[in-house]
């Protein structure tokens, strides 16, 4: 049985043979799949999908294995809630796990809508660290957009004495997301590499703090139009954290005065998935709720409901459950909060 592997990168040529001078003879693609005939160092010859043969350099292909780590993502996570929706800043890679090192197969280009399911971290690479096959375009936009990040969050160096490296420095981690693109492709992307399409109504007020997730409550009719509510997660503005969050916010519509307030907040420090629902509670009706998983001192994260009775949120007690003392505000209109800060 032949041996079978994908293309990698976004095309590579295949040529007549393993030579200095040779003829193209067609191009393979992102995506790809090929049969393995013969190996000569560093090229493979391969045959393609229309029966086409000819040599491609290995670096450009990944093996049946990563492939089907990718599909298992897919049918692993088909029916995970999706926590927000974001934008693509770049081409980008699909990881079968988080790593810039990991193994990757599809590409995701520039502007591409992806839903996010699941946070996760991983240490970033030594810059010695060589790639696992060849450098894509999408691999260099993650390490150009790493860079950027630095010079942004750096202040203009001054001249100072040369002190050693400590010899056992602390790793340092950052961010990725679990994704779904448009094709339903699942896999981890480098999280600085998209940018979350947050409703500016509500963005405004993340008061210098990262939205990591939102979502839509209920809509409220103001006029001839309705108005979305929302449940927004925010956690601090720093990669690798323990926790996927540590505050949530409910914004609610003033429709007298025809604008967003903050109906409800609470910190806590809680872990994706954050889920929604609705509830009958007699005589309040059919309500909104959302359940958050807050983790407790060693970890363990335990579930959380809330009800919003439009404007006022409450916590919904399980069967034997005790209410726990919480830092949450009363309602506040961002205008207010904003006179209050000056």
């Amino acid at each position: 049985m032949l041996e079978t592997a994908y293309v990698s990168g976004v095309q590579a040529v295949l040529r007549d043979q393993v030579a200095a001078v040779y003829e193209k003879i067609g191009v393979v693609k992102n995506g790809d799949r090929v049969e393995v005939l013969d190996h000569d160092r560093r090229f493979v010859k391969v045959r393609t999908a229309t029966g086409v043969t000819g040599w491609v350099e290995q670096r450009y292909l990944v093996s049946q294995q990563v492939y089907d780590q990718i599909q298992k993502l897919a049918a692993d996570n088909q029916k995970d809630p999706v926590q927000a929706q974001g934008t693509t800043r770049n081409d980008t890679n699909l990881h079968v796990e988080p790593g810039r090192e990991t193994e990757h197969l599809y590409q995701i280009a520039s502007g591409e809508k992806l839903s996010l399911l699941k946070r996760g971290t991983a240490e970033k690479s030594s810059a010695a660290a060589p790639p696992s096959h060849a450098p894509t375009g999408a691999s260099k936009n993650e390490n150009e957009e790493e860079k950027k990040s630095a010079q942004a969050n750096s202040a203009p160096a001054k001249p100072a004495a040369v002190t050693p490296a400590p010899s056992n420095p602390a790793s340092a981690k950052e961010d990725w997301w679990l994704v779904r693109d448009s094709h339903n492709r699942v896999g981890w992307v480098l999280a600085r590499m998209i940018d979350l399409d947050v409703p500016l109504d509500v963005a405004q007020y993340a008061e210098g703090q990262r939205i990591v997730a939102f979502f839509v409550l209920s809509e409220v009719p103001d006029g001839d139009k309705k108005v979305p509510q929302y449940l927004t997660v925010l956690t601090e503005p720093k990669d690798g954290l323990p926790f996927d969050f540590n505050q949530i916010r409910v914004f609610t519509w003033n429709v007298r005065r025809h604008r967003y307030e903050t109906a409800y907040r609470e910190r806590m420090e809680g872990v994706l998935p954050v889920t929604l629902g609705q509830e009958n509670f007699d005589k309040e009706g059919t309500l909104p709720v959302f359940t958050v998983h807050v983790q407790d001192d060693n970890g363990n994260p335990s579930e959380r409901k809330y009800k919003l009775n439009t404007p006022i949120v409450r916590r919904v007690l399980a069967p034997g459950e005790q209410p726990v003392r919480s830092v949450a505000r009363k309602t506040e209109s961002g205008k207010t909060k904003r006179k209050r800060q000056r």
